[in-house]
Parts: C-alpha cells; structure tokens; sequence
C-alpha cells in the first residue's frame, strides 16, 4: 500500500509539472515567442529587417513560418498556429473573418507600397489615345483600387455612388478615351507590358518581378481599408507581445529606420507611425 501511495504521487506529480512547466501558450500574455506567417516580399521583409531586432531587444525570440498563400496564413492565424501576421490589409482580414467567422484584426497600420501605373508600349499618360489597352489585377480588391487609380488619372469616370473599395467595371460611366481595360493575374502584369499600352501594378508584385518603383507614371491614393496593417487574433491583440509589435512600429527607433531605407518614397508611411 505505502508503495502504491508513493507511485501515485509520483504520477500526480508529473501531471501537475506537465501542465503548468514550460509552455507559453498557457497564458498568452506571457509569451516570450513570436510565430510570425511570413511570405516572399516587402512586407514580411520589412518586418524581419527593422521590428524584428527592436522585439529581440526587448527579450522576444521571432520564430517565422512561411506561406506562399495568404489565406493559409489566416487560417493559421484563426486556429493559433501563428501569432502575427503582416502581409494584408483591412479589406483582405475583413473578408476573411466574414467568410470563415474568425475574429482576426489590426493591431496597427504599417508602411504600405502603393499601386501604381506602370509604363508598357507607351511612357506617357499623355500619350493615351482610343483602343490602348491596360493590365489591371483580377481580384476584387486589387482590381477596385486599379479603377480609383485610372479614374484619378483621368482615363475613366466612376458612379459616384460607388464606395472606390468596391468598385468593378460596371461602375465605369465614362471611358473618356475609349481604353481596353484588361483584368488579368497580378504576377502576370509585368511579363505582359511588352504586350500592354500601361498596366497597373500592387506594391507586392513591384517588389516581387523587381520593377523599378520610380518608374511608375502615377501612384493611387490609399484608401484607409487597403493600407498594410499587423494582424493578430482579436483575443490577443492587448497582451503584452502584441502591444510590443504595435509599439515597434511607432518607436523611433522603427522611425529612423524608415528614415533611412525609404529612397524615393517607396513606402508610404500612414500617419499613425509617422
């Protein structure tokens, strides 16, 4: 009896040491570990090069996983296999949570690489004439921003009832001159200018084919729901890690970085963590 009591302390012990020894995820405001969903271009980039030494100064390891698709990203973001992710924008979580009913969110707005008006066949908007054709992205996001863009420009005329996030091609209700717009994938738009009068190009992909973004013609006005933003799950989002994130982005060390590292206003750079 006196060694089968001892065995069964023994047992509770181990069970007590295995809940409460050495995980994090126990209490999440604790944490000491960042699991970041990166993917290849300026965003996670940016991270890794300037949030992530100011986080490792303050006593937090990163530890990045990598997705080619921004939805797995969010799908592990809304089971918890990540943390933080800074890859999206307002519209593209919204959405999200819409479609999945998850409960992701902003922790903060961070530098974003406008979409801009790239040159083809022809090096001038003042060059435009009837039957040019231009490349815009197919997504619905991307392609709404590409018509907010041309109508800046001046080339099409939108309904003014139409919130610009939302717009498509059946919001056009001036095509002043007579222009072939074009909605194709993102990535295939700079491999089609030899074949396009102009093609507007997302801030990703102008990093991702190694554009120049000097050379673009005319850069879009970012509406508040399309700027880049670092996204967490909503019940995480005041712990003390995801406080560190949002404070990183807004220290002046973060500052100075930008300062630096931001040739040609190829960020632009929301107020908030200006």
């Amino acid at each position: 009896m006196k060694k089968l009591k001892i065995s069964w302390i023994a047992v509770l012990f181990l069970l007590l040491f295995t809940a409460c020894g050495g995980d994090e995820s126990v209490d999440s405001d604790e944490k000491t570990t960042i699991k970041v969903g990166t993917s290849p271009g300026p965003y996670s980039e940016l991270f890794l090069d300037a949030i992530k030494p100011i986080l490792e100064d303050k006593g937090f390891e990163i530890e990045t996983i990598e997705f080619t698709e921004l939805l797995q990203a969010d799908i592990a973001l809304d089971e918890g296999s990540i943390d933080l992710n800074v890859d999206q924008h307002t519209a593209y979580y919204t959405n999200f949570n819409e479609e999945k009913g998850a409960n992701l969110t902003k922790l903060t707005p961070i530098p974003t690489v406008p979409t801009g008006i790239f040159p083809g066949t022809k090096n001038s908007l003042e060059d435009i004439e009837a039957g040019d054709t231009i490349g815009i992205p197919k997504d619905p996001s991307n392609a709404a921003r590409a018509y907010a863009l041309l109508q800046k420009a001046g080339l099409i005329t939108l309904d003014e009832n139409v919130e610009l996030i939302k717009a498509t091609k059946k919001d056009i209700t001036e095509n002043k001159y007579d222009i072939e717009i074009h909605e194709m994938d993102s990535a295939q738009i700079p491999r089609a200018l030899d074949d396009l009068t102009f093609g507007v190009i997302p801030g990703s992909i102008v990093y991702a084919s190694g554009l120049d973004a000097s050379q673009s013609l005319l850069d879009e006005d970012i509406l508040k729901e399309l700027e880049l933003v670092a996204v967490v799950d909503e019940k995480n989002k005041n712990t003390k890690w995801a406080q560190a994130v949002k404070a990183a982005y807004e220290s002046d060390e973060f500052k100075e970085y930008m300062k630096e590292h931001n040739k040609d206003n190829y960020w632009y750079i929301p107020e908030e963590i200006r």
